[in-house]
């Protein structure tokens, strides 16, 4: 395929800004949550505002589901029928969701609906291996790849590096969600609450590890900045991105900016919310640093 169409479709929990989403052209599904019975579509029903809202009110964690594959199987055919050669499907870490599967699924039911597709669309479905704005600001660096006439080898062994390379620090100020979604046991996270201790969880390649702990609220940020620090230092890169992600601790979220700003001698790629299916895990008191450091292959 000389003449290259390249479109990119990708999962609500890649928590990329509509506008962003629009102007890049990237489709974006939204993910199935039920709260307490009643399903909600993430993105459609309700802002991530009002889902904080949501969570710190309900009786029992909300729970999410996956894109079922015929959804996907749609945009595929309408992907044929825009003249697309070549649609990148990137999905929310299948350690942690079906998501992935799903996506492959529909491919190849794609494919046994629309034999003659083979020799029009190529569908490469990504496993992102992370989650929220780690994946998202991924996606739209690949678009204004394709936008510039990269080729799709080179936007998807762009993806590729981005994703072997990002890495998440975050907290969390409460541990009543971790606990309810069984991330923390029950006894664990009274313990902890009782001695007010707060988790430092570093994510790579779609795995949690608690990295630290520190007594008190006051104590979350600059820890944070401590293991961002020492990720840029052992990357050995000049100037890597970074990104903050938060739910409702927005004044949190700026003073962590700032710190690291300061730290670090320019600022950050952007602050961004964490969606509903990030936060129904963490909890809407989450805050936390992504970067892209060194490639770990």
């Amino acid at each position: 395929m000389e003449n290259q169409t390249i479109a990119f479709l990708t999962d609500s929990a890649c928590d990329i800004p509509e506008d962003l989403a629009r102007r890049y052209s990237i489709t974006v599904m939204s993910i199935p949550i039920n709260v307490e019975g009643k399903e909600y579509l993430e993105r459609v029903d309700f802002t991530n505002q009002e889902f904080y809202d949501i969570l710190e009110n309900c009786k029992s964690i909300p729970s999410t589901s996956h894109v079922p594959s015929v959804a996907f199987v749609e945009e595929y055919k309408k992907a044929m029928e825009n003249k697309v050669t070549d649609l990148i499907h990137v999905t929310i870490n299948s350690k942690g969701s079906n998501m992935y599967h799903a996506a492959l699924l529909a491919r190849e039911q794609f494919y046994e609906e629309c034999p003659q597709a083979k020799e029009q669309l190529r569908v490469h479905v990504l496993d992102s291996r992370t989650y929220t704005i780690a994946y998202g600001c991924g996606i739209v660096e690949a678009a204004k790849l394709a936008e510039e006439g990269k080729d799709a080898e080179m936007v998807l062994a762009f993806l590729e590096n981005w994703f072997s390379s990002i890495e998440i620090y975050f907290s969390v100020y409460s541990l009543d969600f971790v606990k309810k979604s069984g991330r923390v046991s029950v006894a664990a996270a009274f313990v902890g609450e009782l001695l007010g201790l707060r988790p430092i969880i570093r994510m790579l390649d779609g795995d949690p590890v608690i990295i630290d702990k520190v007594r008190g609220d006051k104590a979350i940020l600059s820890r944070l900045l401590r293991a961002a620090k020492e990720s840029m230092e052992k990357s050995g890169l000049e100037k890597p991105e970074y990104y903050i992600i938060h739910g409702s601790p927005v004044k949190e979220a700026r003073e962590l900016e700032n710190l690291l700003e300061q730290e670090f001698g320019y600022p950050s790629s952007g602050s961004y919310e964490a969606g509903a299916a990030i936060s129904i895990n963490s909890g809407p008191r989450v805050i936390g640093v992504i970067l892209k450091g060194k490639d770990r292959r």
